[in-house]
């Protein structure tokens, strides 16, 4: 039997292959280069447009863990990020072109995955799994509501601005990882008072550019442009991404007052990212205040920060631990559009949802990922119909099943949570899943 999968995203591409690498035949339907999304700018698979960065790498992080059960599992996503993987302290970065090409490939070699160039307009016959993305098209968007009888929530993303590395005034900067964690592989560029307060006051009145239906209410604080969160508090910038604490300014041997980070964006280090910038600052004002900053006076900016408004279906009310729809198990859903946040989040969902329909299609027991692991807790946490008011949330520890013993260290206590959730997964790859 083949099954349909719609979008290849992150979500979409770990679908498809874990299917196929189960023996099933796939048809994966995606519409680029055909039609593009605003966020989008190349034809290849899996692309990355908020960050390149897959956020933390260690046990103690909930999505550290999550990464190392898809590893575990088999990923490729997972295959793919750890083989283009580059620098960045305690986190999982990759060159975002060579993954996406990397995952691009495998998928198109795959003998039993066949590509459709070709926007899906309509919900298709069983089996299928929609993994169309935040951004899903306006008329599959109105077909999935017209499916459920229920309108999307949704809520606004957004993407930080691109700085060449040559540009950046390294006298006023230096490298250095928070806590001196791993390799120095962020470059610091120090505020003090003074700057800081110029900073904050133009950033708040900066003009912004127009973002259709836009609410600050409706931004996911994961993604919270920087100038809302200015507006939020004096401080509150310095509590967040403009945070100093665990570093230390080689010039003057102390912690400065506010700090923003850069973070390589490819393999070259030729490019860097503004971390935690989001914004949809016109791009005459992001230019004119994040010049303010003093290591990027002459800052040459590649890209500017992006807003666009990403959707997701009340997933508690309609679909299954395992991200299929409650009325027709053989049509799941997959990635953001389930209100999973983040690209690790996607590729767990895109995983978990081809498992089991690998299952149902093959008549075989669906394998039973228990709350005790991050893939498990996920998928429970998306289905959990006691949710009133759902919310998109990254992987945490508090969605994941408590110990029975009581841990009084905060990082003791998530890495036993991590080695049961490892243990479990071990078993399940152990059986076959």
């Amino acid at each position: 039997m083949n099954v349909k999968v719609v979008g290849a995203g992150l979500a979409g591409s770990e679908a498809a292959w874990q299917l196929a690498q189960r023996g099933v035949d796939v048809t994966l339907y995606e519409m680029k280069p055909d039609k593009m999304t605003p966020a989008h700018h190349t034809a290849n698979f899996a692309e990355l447009v908020c960050s390149n960065s897959l956020r933390g790498d260690r046990l103690e992080n909930a999505v550290g863990l999550l990464k190392e059960e898809l590893r575990r599992c088999g990923s490729l996503i997972m295959q793919c990020a750890d083989a283009t993987r580059v620098e960045a302290g305690g986190c999982l970065a990759v060159d975002r072109d060579g993954f996406s090409a990397m995952v691009t490939e495998k998928i198109r070699n795959h003998p039993r995955i066949t590509v459709i160039s070709r926007e899906v307009t309509a919900v298709p016959d069983a089996p299928v799994i929609i993994a169309s993305g935040p951004l899903t098209s306006d008329a599959l968007s109105q077909a999935i509501g017209d499916y459920f009888g229920t309108g999307y929530l949704h809520f606004f993303d957004a993407a930080a601005p691109l700085v060449t590395a040559e540009s950046i005034d390294m006298e006023k900067a230096w490298w250095q990882s928070r806590y001196d964690r791993g390799t120095p592989d962020y470059i610091n560029c120090a505020l003090d008072r003074e700057q800081y307060d110029a900073f904050l006051r133009e950033l708040v009145s900066a003009e912004e550019a127009q973002v259709h239906g836009f609410e600050d209410k409706n931004v996911f604080e994961g993604c919270m442009p920087v100038e809302v969160m200015g507006r939020r508090g004096y401080d509150t910038l310095r509590f967040g991404p403009m945070k100093p604490v665990g570093l230390t300014d080689p010039r003057t041997g102390r912690e400065p007052y506010a700090v923003v980070q850069l973070r390589q964006d490819n393999a070259a280090k030729s490019v860097f990212n503004l971390v935690g910038f989001q914004t949809h600052l016109k791009f005459g004002e992001q230019k004119r205040v994040f010049s303010m900053i003093p290591a990027l006076k002459n800052a040459e900016f590649v890209r500017y920060g992006v807003m666009h408004q990403n959707t997701f279906l009340q997933s508690p009310r309609l679909l299954d631990r395992y991200y299929a729809d409650r009325r027709n198990p053989m049509v799941a859903f997959a990635g953001q559009m389930t209100g999973v946040e983040g690209y690790v989040e996607s590729t767990a969902s895109g995983y978990l949802a081809a498992v089991a329909m690998a299952a149902k299609v093959q008549g075989r027991e669906i394998p039973d990922f228990p709350k005790t692991t991050a893939i498990g807790a996920l998928g429970l946490y998306v289905s959990d119909p006691a949710i009133e008011n759902f919310q998109p949330m990254n992987v945490n520890f508090s969605i994941i099943s408590p110990l029975d013993v009581r841990i009084r260290k905060k990082s003791e206590k998530n890495l036993a949570i991590a080695n049961r959730a490892l243990e479990a997964i071990d078993a399940l790859v152990a059986n076959g899943i």
